[in-house]
């Protein structure tokens, strides 16, 4: 198997864990924690997609899709390139209100068309780049995709989790 499908075939997995998280679900659903002081699967979904699009963006040296779009608009906040999750107060995560399981979705694709040619692209030498001189050692391009696909995965992963405590509950 060849570098460029390797990596297709684990981005693409979390576009079919976005659609598993939240297809069907009610915007209630999206919102409310599922226990006390937990992420909303909304939370958890659209901090997927916003760490792969602020990540790839800087990457590609492209825009974010949050930022040239009104994709704001349809999670209750402002258009703020900063805003990706990281450092969240609870404030901050229960001011992410997707409207709908769509809008999660269509975010996460227009996110994953973006990121799909710069992996088609790729080469087993740019793996070894360095992309980042601020950590020890130094984060090379194949370690910085390791790192967003499996924050990813995770947060795909608990938001699965979550949307099966709700719907047992039911």
């Amino acid at each position: 198997m060849e570098l460029n499908a390797v990596l297709l075939d684990l981005f693409g997995r979390v576009e079919e864990h976005v659609h598993e998280a939240v297809e069907g679900l009610e915007v209630d659903d999206l919102r409310t924690p599922p226990e006390p002081g937990t992420n909303p699967i909304g939370w958890l979904i659209w901090h997927v997609a916003r760490g792969e699009d602020y990540q790839i963006a800087e990457l590609t040296g492209q825009d974010q899709v949050w930022t040239s779009g009104d994709w704001a608009a349809g999670f209750g906040v402002a258009r703020d390139a900063d805003n990706m999750g990281y450092g969240h107060s609870w404030a901050d995560v229960m001011a992410i209100r997707p409207d709908s399981a769509d809008v999660l979705i269509d975010y996460y694709a227009a996110v994953a068309a973006r990121t799909r040619p710069f992996l088609e692209g790729l080469a087993p030498q740019d793996l070894d780049r360095v992309v980042d001189k601020n950590w020890d050692p130094p984060v090379t391009l194949g370690v910085r995709l390791i790192s967003i696909v499996d924050d990813e995965i995770q947060h795909s992963g608990q938001a699965v989790y979550a949307r099966g405590m709700l719907e047992r509950r039911r």
